[in-house]
């Protein structure tokens, strides 16, 4: 398997929380908040595609005749 390049996602979920957290507690200037909050969207996109990915690469372990095949995970999106 080729190796891909990780991405720290706990890393950055961590930083996206101080992020809210600094941002709560009100002690931001307006200028500060807004380079905060433009930093958090960018964090969450990136932890947004990062989900998305890790999605497309789970398969779920089927047994069938004593041979394990996989088959794509379900994405509960065609109503199961």
């Amino acid at each position: 398997m080729a190796n891909k390049k990780t991405f720290p996602f706990e890393a950055t979920l961590e930083k996206l929380e101080g992020i809210v957290e600094t941002m709560e507690s009100g002690d931001l200037s307006l200028e500060e908040s807004l380079r905060a909050f433009e930093e958090g969207i960018q964090l969450t996109r990136a932890c947004q595609q990062a989900l998305s990915d890790a999605k497309q690469q789970i398969d779920v372990l089927i047994e069938k005749n004593g041979e394990l095949t996989t088959e794509p995970m379900l994405d509960g999106t065609d109503g199961e």
